[in-house]
């Protein structure tokens, strides 16, 4: 008996109750989150055990993940480097630089508007927008 497992299945319990939206903003990870942790009381600090590695054209490519949990309730954030090296982790999404995945907890619209719209008010930061489900065609891609 062979069991396979189901890559839609676990994409769709890795997004259950997730928020993600795109960022277009040309900084250096370490920077962009210096920016949001002083704007918005944040703690993002690079998670090396969530990091991302894909394999492609005999290359491995490596995406770093920045992680902050909510002090109150279940919420974690997860702010993901969408290139590395010429490559992308979101290859439908090459416009963008970083990607900011809310999930653990039921994220509110006026609370997931708030963030947009503090994130819009940084120097560097030129797009800021929601990323649907339906969109986003390498989901495997971002599940750790």
């Amino acid at each position: 008996m062979k069991l396979k497992l189901d890559l839609d299945d676990l994409a769709n319990d890795f997004f259950e109750d997730t928020r993600l939206a795109g960022i277009v903003a040309p900084l250096k990870s370490y920077q962009f989150c210096w920016h949001l942790n002083h704007l918005l009381h944040f703690d993002f600090r690079i998670n090396n055990d969530i990091e991302i590695q894909l394999q492609k054209k005999n290359r491995n490519y490596y995406f770093s993940v920045f992680e902050y949990r909510q002090p109150v309730g279940s919420l974690v954030h997860y702010l993901y480097n969408n290139q590395y090296d010429g490559e992308y982790l979101l290859p439908e999404f090459r416009h963008l630089d970083f990607l900011w995945l809310m999930k653990g907890d039921t994220v509110a619209d006026a609370f997931f508007q708030q963030i947009i719209g503090s994130v819009k008010t940084l120097n560097g930061v030129q797009l800021v927008m929601e990323l649907t489900n339906e969109k986003i065609k390498n989901k495997g891609h971002l599940i750790f």
